[in-house]
């Protein structure tokens, strides 16, 4: 499948995911609902987990998402052991940034709250030192977090561990332009951009699979490769197999 193939949906517009932000936002203001975890908990699980199998905690690494949205994953990394400090979510929903800025304070109070307790966990206690920024990623530059040294003469390519969770599946159902190219087509550029040299990036789909993936991320022009995927568990249908979801890894060369 390539981006030309999916037809244009409310599901890839800003309206929508301002929309959507704005409810989630006035819902966690309201009733303390942090909203929906994309892809579910499971995804948050093994992207986590692979990231603890690939990735030291120590040295911190700068840890970047794409389409952030409420920061769920980003609050499962931290609580994992990675430096909230050198974390940075972006998404282009302004609501959606105030959404996740709202839960990373909450956590850290309620972690504070819990830290009198000798056996409750306090990796969330600088949960609102993670950064959480309103970026358009294919149009505007990331901000830079204190300290971060780039490996470019562009200043970007300074992240070490890039990620998406469903931003891509999204960006792939926004209009097409004059000529019928998608907003989807430039964004594996955008990536390879900001991951430095020797960094990684890791993407989770449920509209491409692993092959797809791994067409439109690993090449030359990019500068990424294949490193690894995750296992999901599969299904037949029509004779066929596959998975809901694919979740591949590259690194920068």
């Amino acid at each position: 499948m390539t981006s030309a193939d999916l037809p244009p949906s409310r599901l890839g517009t800003k309206e929508h995911w301002d929309a959507v932000y704005s409810t989630e936002l006035a819902n966690f203001a309201e009733i303390g609902d942090e909203g929906e975890v994309w892809f579910g908990e499971d995804s948050v699980e093994k992207m986590v987990d692979w990231a603890l199998d690939n990735i030291p905690t120590n040295p911190a690494p700068y840890i970047l998402e794409v389409g952030a949205g409420n920061g769920n994953l980003l609050f499962a990394l931290c609580e994992a052991g990675y430096a909230p400090d050198r974390i940075c979510g972006v998404d282009y929903s302004a609501d959606a940034v105030q959404l996740a800025q709202a839960i990373a304070k909450s956590k850290a109070a309620q972690s504070a709250d819990e830290a009198e307790d000798e056996d409750a966990p306090a990796s969330l206690a600088r949960a609102d030192q993670i950064t959480f920024a309103a970026c358009d990623f294919l149009r505007d530059e990331v901000p830079r977090l204190p300290g971060m040294n780039a490996e470019s003469s562009s200043g970007v390519a300074a992240w070490d561990f890039v990620l998406d969770k469903g931003t891509f599946d999204a960006i792939a159902l926004a209009e097409k332009d004059e000529s019928g190219r998608s907003p989807a087509d430039g964004y594996p550029a955008r990536i390879g951009r900001v991951v430095k040299p020797g960094g990684f990036f890791l993407i989770t789909s449920c509209n491409f699979t692993e092959e797809e993936l791994k067409a439109k991320f690993a090449n030359e022009g990019i500068g990424l490769r294949y490193h690894s995927s995750i296992a999901w568990p599969t299904f037949s249908f029509g004779g066929h197999s596959g998975n809901v979801y694919s979740s591949v890894a590259f690194q920068k060369a």
